[in-house]
């Protein structure tokens, strides 16, 4: 299984990532979650990445790319994956199509998930995450047990810096502007589907995407 989620900042795409990872055992691909390793390590790439995505801006393309030829040179890619915040750009798009078409790869299910605007700023200033394993929690519908330790490992949760208020303004203006015209370049795809979790916790979210993906099956 090969899946795209598409969705603005605090839609969810991490945490349905990490549960397919988890429950389907396709691997989880998300670049934002590799930058920030990087620039906990205090690497070339992470300083790169830092001065972008503290102003809640995108990483230049030519650099995303290049992580996502190389993350897919490992076989066990072939076995299925769920991109999560990528492709960004349609320059992202039209470049993972043709990595696919040279791997022989196709896409299974292309996941619009939806949520209402004042549900998805709530989310952002309430998500916190583990420095050490980087599970997400949200303070509001989905605490961890003790404040401010994750219930995985006991590692020490934080807010991201593109999840403060000023980065979260910009966040949301770059998908509308640069993100979501990928939409419309994948929107001949029949795997595209579109789910509304406003007002779900992430166990429904998850039953939606999966009745979702049943359905483009279907179509196809």
């Amino acid at each position: 299984m090969r899946l795209i989620l598409f969705g603005e900042p605090g839609a969810g795409k991490g945490t349905l990532s990490a549960m397919l990872q988890h429950r389907v055992g396709i691997k989880h691909v998300s670049t934002g979650d590799i930058f920030r390793r990087e620039i906990a390590r205090g690497t070339e790439l992470g300083k790169l990445a830092s001065g972008y995505l503290s102003k809640g801006l995108l990483v230049p393309d030519d650099v995303v790319l290049k992580i996502v030829a190389e993350l897919f040179q490992d076989s066990e890619f072939s076995k299925g994956f769920v991109l999560d915040g990528f492709p960004r750009t349609v320059a992202q798009a039209e470049a993972l199509d043709k990595l696919l078409s040279e791997k022989g790869w196709t896409i299974d299910g292309i996941i619009r998930i939806k949520v209402d605007s004042e549900e998805l700023a709530s989310r952002l200033s309430s998500r916190r995450v583990c420095r050490s394993c980087g599970a997400i929690y949200n303070l509001v519908n989905f605490p961890p047990k003790v404040k401010g330790v994750c219930d995985k490992c006991g590692g020490q949760l934080y807010q991201r810096e593109d999840d403060y208020e000023d980065a979260v303004k910009v966040r949301l203006h770059v998908y509308d502007t640069q993100t979501a015209p990928v939409l419309d370049y994948f929107k001949n795809h029949k795997e595209l589907v579109e789910i509304d979790t406003t007002g779900d916790d992430a166990e429904a979210s998850y039953v939606k995407l999966f009745t979702a993906l049943g359905e483009s099956k279907g179509r196809g």
